[in-house]
């Protein structure tokens, strides 16, 4: 049973090999739970098998450039996962990079056997999957290949970018940092030459994109030290107490506004968390369930649901 374990699991170390242009060993000692002198060993087997390796200290491996062994046959449930996977990329994606996927489907397709096309197509007619909300702006419906190319190549790109804050769109000239996917929605990082800051934008407000020939002026680091930076800014502590009927349905949104704990009690579930924005996004968010929960702390919460509440009143009665 050791003898196919590791087999397979060399196997698969040839595959990452051949997926990317480096790969540490500490990477793939962490992907298969292994130590670092497993992997050493099992690199020096392909080695010793005829797979031309090159070995970097301090780097990691690669395999010479122009080496591939032929495609390796899916299983059958790698292939049943390519129908999850297109089905998400066709509602995820936009139009010009949801063409291109569907393009490499049919490739990846083209090389299942008989009975593994069988099952993918068993499978294709039902399964749906509906996003919540539009994503994408129908009038740009190459955005995210447009962005994709200027994160690959460092070129700025401009928008014209409807916020939340202005009545009309504004056009911007942007370094794009990376790209996210939270609550459903597609967000940009990107560094803004107009406000000389770092700001998010949302892909569903976007009326214009366009590339151009100008270099990034600035080093930005990876999108994973931006989101860390800003998990470092003052936070405020909040506690709230909500119903256990209406609990379970919020799981999914507690991490995004800084859940820390939570504890179930005889007449609830506090929860505890530590928020950068109490006043707009947590205030917002609690009033979707508000009916059904209490605020313990703090009261400049509880003021700031009131005035929004009220302002709400006025509107209703005029």
């Amino acid at each position: 049973m050791d003898t196919v374990k590791r087999f397979d699991r060399i196997v698969a170390i040839l595959i990452q090999l051949q997926s990317k242009r480096i790969v540490k060993a500490q990477d793939l000692a962490e992907r298969f739970d292994v130590s670092l002198r497993t992997i050493y060993r099992d690199i020096r087997t392909l080695e010793a098998s005829g797979v031309p390796i090159i070995s970097e200290a301090g780097v990691g491996y690669s395999i010479m450039e122009g080496y591939r062994l032929p495609p390796i046959m899916f299983t059958r449930e790698e292939a049943g996962s390519f129908v999850a996977a297109e089905k998400l990329m066709k509602q995820f994606m936009d139009k010009s990079l949801g063409a291109y996927y569907e393009s490499a489907m049919f490739k990846l397709k083209s090389i299942l056997r008989g009975r593994e096309k069988e099952w993918v197509e068993a499978l294709e007619s039902q399964v749906s999957i509906i996003p919540g909300q539009v994503l994408f702006n129908d009038q740009v419906p190459n955005a995210l290949e447009v962005l994709f190319e200027s994160i690959a190549e460092r070129k700025q790109v401009f928008l014209r970018y409807e916020s939340l804050r202005e009545e009309t769109p504004s056009e911007r000239r942007i370094e794009p940092v990376g790209l996210f996917n939270e609550n459903g929605f597609w967000y940009i990082l990107g560094y803004c030459h107009l406000r000389t800051d770092y700001r998010h934008f949302r892909t569903d407000r976007i009326h214009k994109i366009a590339r151009t020939t100008l270099d990034f002026l600035l080093e930005h680091g990876t999108i994973a030290e931006h989101q860390n930076k800003k998990k470092e800014v003052s936070k405020t502590k909040v506690k709230i107490l909500v119903d256990k009927t209406v609990a379970k349905y919020i799981q999914g949104q507690t991490k995004h506004y800084g859940l820390i704990s939570e504890e179930t009690k005889i007449n609830g579930v506090e929860m505890t968390f530590m928020t950068s924005d109490m006043a707009n996004g947590f205030a917002r968010w609690y009033l979707m369930f508000g009916d059904y929960a209490k605020i313990i702390e703090p009261e400049a919460l509880k003021d700031r649901v009131l005035e929004i509440l009220e302002k709400s009143k006025k509107r209703l009665s005029t």
